[in-house]
Order: structure tokens, then C-alpha cells, then sequence
């Protein structure tokens, strides 16, 4: 094998390589100041503050969530408002005013305000959650704001310092002004029907940051509310979100959802008693359903008022029409949190799971295994990786999915699941969380076996039976990505796992006097191994011959000089191609896993049982091998992001026009919009380029497991 070491080249500036979505402009790259962020409503630089960063993250929402035109707001807009019976008048800003669509921007068109703060500090990760009646002072800010002497005004206002999300529609009659209690903003004259008579929401798309907030809104006011442990609050999240899921499925076109709330209802005793009927009554349901998924033991222990407030929370979404990517983001994050374990469950960095994804590019007619999947990113990633290829063929990428797309999409995406993709992990809990994240993305519990992949096919754990008649080794599995628990404080002991890698990696391994090479012990054999090593053996027997592998591993498998590391690298070229190396900086687990270690990222292709005999032949041909190391990921070790920045060390921002599908007062229209963002320093992107820059030039080596199937038919 002939190494071929690459100059990445990684270009300082964005935009170089990367090709751009449909409808998109050409991107500029300009420089912002220190601490400057592109505003999202004006596209001009301004001060990155901490309410700055509410406020941003709200004003991408009206666009993307509400359907409010960009042009239809501004920020700081000052108004004239009363004290005092309005004896006195002062001036005061909205930090985002909303007008009537195409209007001029002048308080007679006025329609809504939002009142955004800094976030507040969290406690290990949580925020009190309030109500209404807990912050009424910051609603009076609001009141004041919209007007309360009866003026026109606008009728609706928002207060949210981005953990509390407080909504007020003022009512104006023959008695005064009214401030009411609302769980969502009404959707304005024009726009889709709501899906109940009793349901004032429509359900809309999800912004991955909002559906990420509302998922840590969720979790906290369980957690910081109801008096339960993080990981109790957690699994009664999940039940609330599957009931979600599948309310949104069995109620599609009906009008008959049970997972709703009226605009008042929440802030009444017989309203959340109500919600918390309907959506009691809707998960013995579930269970039903997905008997394999739950137990007849599992139940909603939540109050009503919990019930009401994350029902609230959730009700509005179209969780199976949103993004993929939004939704993995935001379940990821959540459970990340929560299921951490410490067994070497060390949960993959979301930006090395989408390049091991985008190196090996699975199809859509190859089958997919994680088996230490953990809370199931490679599956997610793989789902997303496949709908963004549908979408890149069809030239929409880039572009939100119509409707027929969501329909079409999602039916693909649930029959890939059902067929191609499996994961399978030893820890139960895991299994559930990573079932559950697989229905949200795929509208399916797809293929989670609850099992050892070490002591498979042999094992006591539930599941094995099942993944023996649907994953034998060496039969199906095309792509395997792994994260295997590594390191020598959780070594694997039992012979009844260890005897099946005993013609394999697992034996005493010395050096011969004369060559230096390695050789086995004939006499002795190790009494324990490191996972990491074993999974090396069970990943290449579990693809068939031209199946393809991505796997973590620490960088002293590929480095050490001892004769058992170096064994174990002969095992590798004995028996697959090497198609890539990456090695990752040590802030790649630091932040995910506070472990601080280096590791690499290795491409495999599993040799045929002729190509192996090449190999001990030494008749198999010299091959170039793609390599890289990263130095950036986008984050530093304590998890704060990095950007790339220009000669005089400003952050380098990015500007682009790129034409959404917005759903404007009802009406779905295609315009451009522009974004402005720093450019995240993170060198992966720009390899995944260069590999498939390099495969161009170089194709895999090896037989070509598809050429041979159609010579064979």
C-alpha cells in the first residue's frame, strides 16, 4: 500500500469549494468587528450583546416559524407611551416591531412587539421557569408597550428573554383594555386554518434554534418544576414527545388532534385539566401502538399544570414535516445531556459524525448499522444525509420542502428506515432514546436491538434473535459507523465474548527474534481486552466483502509501537482497503465527553476472500491512501465557538442571498433573503471536499461490490 499524504490547502476564506443551493447568489465575504454580529432584520453590523443574541434568535423565528416578512419589521422602533392615566408621556423602543404587511413603518400600522432580554444565568444547565402570574412586572413593560389607554396600537405583544416565552392580546371594549394570558401569538387573517375548531395554532415548521430552546423549556420546567431528577424529567419528556409524534400521524387532515390547547386554556384550572386528559387518554394509546417501544407499566406522572405547559409549548409544531436537521439538533442536544454515561459512552461530536456520514455515503439501497449507536447520531445523520442527496438531485437543495416534498420525502425516509437502517447498543435506556429520535425523523421505530455486538451472534439481551434473521455478519450490512467505548478501565473478560476474537486480534502478541514482526503466543492468551479493539474485528466481519466502514478510535491503535497495536494494524491491511485517515484535535471530545484524548477517524472497505489471499501473497498492488489531520472543529476546549478571521484578526462573516419558500399572510412566496453569519472555523467541511476532490482522481480500491452484483445477474 502506497500512502499518499494530501496538502489539505484549507482555504482561509469560506465559499471556495462549496457549491450553492438552489436560487442562491453568489456569497461575499466581508469582516465584522470584535463582538459585531450581521443583524438578521437590517443585514448591518451591530454590537453582539447578550439580549442582541435573544433578539436575533426571535427575529429569524417570525420569519421562519410565523411567516412574517423581514421587510414588515424593525428594530428599536420608538413609541409614544402613557403614565399615569396619561398624565405623562415618555418614549419607549420595542425591540421588534411587526407591521401591516407592505404598510409604511408608522405607529397607525403597528400590529405586533416583542420585548427581548439577555438570558438569564442557568444553574447546571436549568432555568426557573415562570408563569404569567410570576412575572408580572416584566408584562406590565408589555402593556405598557402595546398601549394601555385604549389607544389602536397593536393588539399583540411578546416579553421573552429566551428561557420565558410570555404572549398578551389586548383586548379594547366599551369597559377599557384588557391584557389576556395567550400560549402562542393568533395566526393573522390569510394564513392556513388551524387544524381543530379548539386549536387557534396552525401547525408550522420548526427553526432549529427555537425547537432546540423549546425542547430545554420542556425538560426544565419538568426538572425545575414537578421536583424530579434531571433523567426522571427526561423520559417523561420523551413519552410526551411520542405521543406528539403520533398524534401528528393518526390526526393528519382529520381536524382531531388530541395534542392541542386553546389559546386560554392553560391559563385556566379546567383548561390544563382538560390538555391533561386528552394527552393522558392519547399515550395509553401509544403504548398500544408501540408496545415494543414502552410498557404497560410506563406513565405520565406530570401535573396538569406541566401537562398544559409543555402541550403549550409543542402543540404548534409540524414535527413531521420540519427539517430533519432541526429536530436532530434539538434531541441530540437534550439527550446528550441526560445520557451520558460512564462506560466510555463517549457521544460523538455532531461535526464528526456528518463527515464520517458524507465520506462513506450510504445510499438509498444500502443497508446501515451503528452497533454502538448510543443515542442513534450516525442513524440521524445517515437520514439527513440521504433526504439532502433526494433534494440535491431534484435541484432544490437549500430550499424548505413543499408540501408534496414532506409527503414524498417523509414516506422514502420511513420505507429507508423500516428496511436499510439499523442500530444496536447494550445500554436499554439508550436503545429507547435512540427508538424514539429515529420515530421523530422517520415516522417509524425503525430497527434498535437491544444487545452486546461484541458477544453477537451469541448474547443474552433481548434483541439478538431478532438481529441475527436481519444483520448477520457478513451478509448485509454495506456501511457500518461506530463509536465504540474505548479505554483499558472498561476491558472486555469474558471468554465467551473473548473466544470468538481468539483467531483474530485477541491473543498474546510478540515479536519474532529474526523479522521484528509481530507473532501470537502459541502457549498464552490475554485474559482481557479494550473494546476498541475487538469492535475493530466485529466491524470487519459484520460488512459483506466491499462493505465500507467508518470508526473512531484512539490514535494509539494507529501509532503505538508495540507488537499488539501493531497486530492489530496488520489485521486491518490483511483484511481491508484503507480508504481514509483523519486525525481529530484533542477539543473534538473535550467539550462532548470531557475526555481528553486524541483520536482518528478511519475509512474502511472490506477486501474479498480473494483479495485477502493477495494480500498474504504480497501480490496486491500499491494503492494511494487519502489522509488528513484537523487542526479546527468550530469550538475550543471549553466549547465556545471558533470563527475564522481575517490578517488583522477580525472575525471573517459571510453574506449570501439565498431564495426561501416564506409563508407570507398565507401565501407561499419565493424571495430572497439575505444572511450574514460568521464563518465557523472548522477544517472537516473542507476535507470531506478534498476527499471526494481526491476519489475523483483516485477511485476506491478493490472490487466494486455493485459492478460484481450486476456481473453476477
Amino acid at each position: 500500500m502506497e500512502e499518499l499524504t494530501l496538502d489539505l490547502d484549507i482555504p482561509q476564506q469560506p465559499g471556495e469549494n462549496a457549491g450553492r443551493a438552489a436560487g442562491e447568489e453568489e456569497s461575499q465575504v466581508v469582516a465584522l468587528k470584535e463582538g459585531e454580529v450581521a443583524d438578521y432584520i437590517s443585514g448591518k453590523a451591530i454590537k453582539e450583546t447578550p439580549k442582541e443574541k435573544v433578539r436575533q434568535r426571535i427575529a429569524r423565528a417570525l420569519v421562519h416559524e410565523y411567516g412574517i416578512d423581514p421587510g414588515d419589521m424593525e428594530r428599536d422602533f420608538a413609541l409614544t407611551v402613557s403614565e399615569e392615566g396619561a398624565k405623562r408621556k415618555r418614549t419607549k423602543k420595542a425591540d421588534i416591531a411587526v407591521f401591516e404587511s407592505g404598510m409604511a413603518h408608522t405607529t397607525a400600522n403597528l400590529r405586533r412587539v416583542v420585548i427581548c432580554k439577555p438570558e438569564p444565568k442557568q444553574t447546571k444547565n436549568v432555568f426557573k421557569l415562570r408563569m404569567p402570574d410570576q412575572a408580572r412586572k416584566d408584562l406590565e413593560e408589555l402593556q405598557e408597550l402595546m398601549g394601555n389607554d385604549g389607544r389602536p396600537l397593536c393588539a399583540h405583544g411578546m416579553w421573552t428573554d429566551g428561557a420565558d416565552y410570555f404572549f398578551l392580546k389586548k383586548v379594547v371594549d366599551d369597559f377599557g383594555v384588557n391584557f389576556e394570558d395567550r400560549s402562542d401569538w393568533e395566526i393573522t387573517d390569510g394564513t392556513d386554518g388551524s387544524r381543530t375548531v379548539a386549536s387557534h395554532q396552525r401547525l408550522r415548521l420548526a427553526e432549529p434554534e427555537r425547537l432546540k430552546a423549546a425542547f430545554q423549556r420542556c425538560h426544565n420546567y419538568i426538572h425545575g418544576n414537578e421536583g424530579m431528577p434531571k433523567d426522571a424529567a427526561f423520559w417523561q419528556f420523551l413519552y410526551l414527545l411520542f405521543a406528539k409524534m403520533y398524534d401528528e400521524r393518526v390526526s393528519r387532515g382529520t381536524g382531531h388532534g388530541r395534542f392541542r390547547t386553546g389559546l386560554k386554556e392553560m391559563f385556566e384550572e379546567d383548561g390544563r385539566a382538560a390538555i391533561a386528559k386528552r394527552v393522558r387518554s392519547l399515550f395509553e394509546d401509544v403504548k398500544i401502538q408501540y408496545s415494543e417501544v414502552f410498557k404497560p407499566t410506563d406513565e405520565i406522572t406530570l401535573s396538569d399544570q406541566a401537562l398544559a405547559f409543555i402541550v403549550s409549548e409543542l402543540a404548534h409544531y409540524d414535527l413531521s414535516a420540519s427539517d430533519i436537521d432541526a429536530k436532530g439538533i434539538a434531541y441530540q442536544e437534550l439527550v446528550g445531556t441526560n445520557l451520558r454515561g460512564d462506560r466510555g459512552q463517549y457521544f460523538t461530536p455532531r461535526v464528526a459524525v456528518d463527515l464520517m456520514v458524507e465520506m462513506l455515503d450510504p445510499k438509498q439501497d444500502e443497508t446501515v448499522l451503528d452497533p454502538t449507536c448510543g443515542t442513534g447520531g450516525f442513524l440521524q445523520a445517515t437520514l439527513k444525509h440521504l433526504r439532502d442527496s433526494w433534494k440535491n438531485e431534484a435541484g432544490t437543495l437549500g430550499f424548505p420542502d413543499t408540501k408534496e416534498e414532506q409527503v414524498r420525502y417523509g414516506d422514502l425516509l420511513k420505507e429507508y428506515a423500516e428496511k436499510h437502517l439499523f442500530g444496536a447498543d447494550f445500554d436499554q435506556f439508550l436503545v429507547r432514546a435512540t427508538t424514539m429520535d429515529v420515530m421523530m425523523l422517520a415516522q417509524t421505530t425503525g430497527n434498535i436491538f437491544h444487545m452486546d455486538s461484541l458477544a453477537f451472534p451469541r448474547g443474552h439481551l433481548a434483541d439478538v434473535e431478532k438481529a441475527k434473521k436481519q444483520i448477520p455478519l457478513g451478509e448485509t450490512v454495506d456501511v457500518l459507523l461506530s463509536n465504540p467505548p474505548f479505554g483499558a478501565d472498561i476491558p472486555i473478560s469474558d471468554e465467551s465474548v473473548l473466544g470468538d476474537f481468539r483467531q483474530g486480534i485477541a491473543r498474546s502478541w510478540g515479536r519474532d527474534p529474526v523479522t521484528g514482526e509481530p507473532t501470537a503466543s502459541l502457549t498464552s492468551t490475554p485474559k482481557s481486552m479494550a473494546p476498541e479493539q475487538l469492535f475493530i474485528q466485529r466491524a470487519i466481519e459484520w460488512v459483506k466483502p466491499g462493505g465500507r466502514i467508518g470508526i473512531v478510535l484512539p490514535n494509539g491503535i494507529l501509532s503505538n509501537p508495540g507488537p499488539t497495536d501493531e497486530a492489530i494494524r496488520r489485521y486491518i491491511l490483511e483484511h481491508c482497503w484503507v480508504l481514509a485517515s483523519v486525525e481529530l484535535p484533542v477539543e473534538t471530545f473535550i467539550v462532548d465527553a470531557n475526555v481528553n484524548i486524541l483520536t482518528t477517524l478511519l475509512f474502511l472497505k472490506r477486501k474479498t476472500e480473494q483479495e485477502v489471499r493477495n494480500w498474504r501473497m504480497k501480490t496486491e498492488k500499491a494503492y494511494p491512501v487519502f489522509m488528513a489531520v484537523a487542526e479546527k472543529v468550530g469550538f475550543d476546549r471549553r466549547g465556545n465557538e471558533l470563527y475564522k478571521r481575517t490578517p488583522d484578526g477580525e472575525p471573517v462573516v459571510e453574506t449570501s442571498v439565498v431564495v426561501e419558500r416564506l409563508n407570507i399572510r398565507g401565501k407561499e412566496v419565493a424571495r430572497p433573503l439575505r444572511h450574514s453569519k460568521k464563518v465557523i472555523d472548522n477544517d472537516l467541511p473542507v476535507i470531506a471536499e478534498k476527499y471526494r476532490e481526491f476519489r475523483a482522481e483516485y477511485p476506491v480500491p478493490g472490487i466494486d461490490p455493485r459492478e460484481a452484483a450486476g456481473a453476477g445477474a
